[in-house]
């Protein structure tokens, strides 16, 4: 039976060969698993197995999940640092802001200044500031979260001037497509974004994009984090989210 170790170990092994392929260092890509749906037990598992960053959807279940294993021990995490890092990718609700902005340590989804304001004045004063990436919706789909290409800029250097948040770089989710060019001219776009935003001076180093079905494309593109869920953990789910 293929574990949750054993998909780990090929999904490392995917990122490591389209980074070399790409030109790229590997180390330069990082591993988001995203355990939305998933049970503690999976991430326990994942955990084991050398996996420090969890990506999750829902606010609810997200967060409770971190509150349940914050307190993870070394024994149970394996060697290494004994800290898992947590990064909310899903849709975010002005009323449910301020659990997100005291639970997790990263959020990729911004895509208004609302949102920003709100986790910026929810974030505890003790904690590291929030890293944050702004979501692009760069296949111009209605039905799709994200801040327009033509008003990144201004929402960039908004958000990156609040206290207690980080700007980081920027997230998207391309339309599905069984085009590959489709595809990587989708994170091509982002990419390029990114780099007229520090061509203008904001300092950004990440490039969220990727999931299970095209890893290779958005690391030949620059990705920088790819989260990857079902290719870890199977397909979703054993445990249903009661409350989003």
């Amino acid at each position: 039976m293929t574990t949750i170790s054993d998909r780990l170990r090929l999904v490392k092994q995917r990122i490591a060969a389209a980074a070399k392929a790409a030109g790229r260092d590997p180390a330069a890509v990082s591993l988001l698993a995203v355990s939305k749906t998933w049970g503690l037990d999976a991430v326990r598992e994942a955990a084991a197995a050398g996996q420090r960053a969890f990506g999750e959807n829902y606010v609810q279940e997200g967060a409770d999940k971190v509150e349940a294993l914050r307190a993870m021990s070394l024994e149970e995490l394996g060697p290494g640092e004994p800290v898992l890092e947590w990064h909310f990718i899903g849709p975010l609700q002005s009323n449910k802001t301020r659990r997100v902005a005291n639970a997790f340590d990263w959020v990729h989804s911004i895509d208004r200044l609302k949102i920003a304001e709100r986790l910026a004045d929810q974030r505890a004063a003790d904690l590291a500031p929030l890293k944050v990436c702004i979501q692009v919706n760069v296949s111009a789909e209605e039905s799709k979260s994200g801040v327009a290409p033509a008003q990144l800029s201004a929402l960039a250097h908004a958000v990156a001037a609040l206290p207690r948040l980080q700007l980081r770089g920027l997230m998207c989710i391309p339309e599905p497509s069984a085009d590959p060019a489709v595809l990587r001219a989708r994170f091509a776009l982002l990419r390029e974004l990114q780099a007229a935003l520090v061509a203008d001076g904001l300092a950004l180093d990440t490039l969220s994009m990727g999931m299970s079905q095209d890893i290779e494309l958005a690391v030949a593109e620059g990705a920088t984090i790819v989260r990857v869920g079902s290719a870890i953990f199977g397909e979703r789910s054993r445990l249903a989210p009661a409350h989003k």
